[in-house]
């Protein structure tokens, strides 16, 4: 038996993908699947040390992992129009992406794809690195002048009184025409394809079963919702796992080359990136 750990972050969204796999509802021969979960700066760090054989990663993150991992083209978190959400205790100013300049923001992590991305709308302010289930507190504490959120605050933050400045996926589309990649699974190179193959098919049947069987891979993702109400994590999962996350596509891929090819332009990643896919 191949015993394979694949870690992924404790998410409605992420929990649906890998519903099928963790609960045994598709044949995966002799391979034995063990889950980790962890928030995703985590993840980031411990694929920068080389020490998963399947995770989810940022995008950004992808940058300095590329040697050494392959994206799956299956399981990517993409924003059609719509991503990490930046929000203040103060009605949003006529102009706020100068607004923001110099101003302490409050992000989940430097290798996450949200922060990536607010540098490319505003590079000029100060990061409050925290984790991504503070920063709302934070904000409304005065910690920090703006929150960058990610996961289930993007539908919440309103609740708490907080308002919106800018949406990082509907600026990033403004911009480019293009969705926004997130996050995406990666693979370790050294798996070597036959293996590699066999991991990228079962993830696939295991994305494909939680779309066919919604119910039931719901009613398992809400045990990682984080306060959401049925409907809302429904919403959430209907968000980050469509069409995109069963196959890049040819509009997907290309969104992760622009991000990496800007980010490489500003400066933001130290080279370009060569952006390979498992086929």
């Amino acid at each position: 038996m191949t015993v394979i750990h694949v870690a992924h972050s404790p998410d409605s969204d992420d929990a649906f993908m890998f519903y099928a796999l963790a609960e045994g509802k598709v044949p995966t021969g002799d391979r034995r699947y063990v889950h980790e979960l962890a928030d995703i700066e985590t993840l980031n760090r411990r694929a920068l040390a080389g020490e998963l054989e399947v995770t989810a990663v940022s995008i950004h993150a992808y940058a300095h992992l590329a040697d050494r991992y392959a994206l799956l083209p299956h399981g990517a978190s993409i924003g059609d129009r719509y991503g990490p959400r930046l929000v203040s205790t103060k009605p949003v100013p006529a102009d706020p992406r100068s607004a923001i300049r110099g101003k302490r923001i409050a992000i989940p992590g430097v290798l996450t794809t949200a922060f990536l991305t607010l540098r490319l709308y505003q590079p000029s302010f100060e990061a409050v690195i925290m984790s991504f289930d503070r920063i709302e507190d934070a904000v409304l504490a005065g910690e920090a002048d703006l929150g960058l959120l990610i996961h289930e605050g993007q539908l919440t933050y309103a609740d708490r009184g907080l308002h919106l400045w800018a949406d990082m996926g509907e600026w990033w589309f403004g911009e480019t025409g293009l969705p926004l990649p997130l996050g995406g699974n990666v693979v370790r190179r050294d798996l070597g394809n036959e293996l590699i193959g066999h991991i990228s098919r079962d993830l696939r049947a295991s994305i494909a079963y939680g779309l066919s069987h919604r119910k039931e891979a719901l009613n398992h993702a809400l045990r990682y919702a984080r306060g959401l109400d049925r409907a809302q994590a429904d919403r959430f999962v209907g968000m980050y796992v469509n069409d995109y996350t069963l196959d890049y596509g040819e509009k997907g891929r290309k969104a992760v080359s622009a991000l990496l090819s800007r980010a490489a332009a500003a400066g933001e990643i130290p080279r370009p990136v060569n952006v390979g896919f498992v086929e």
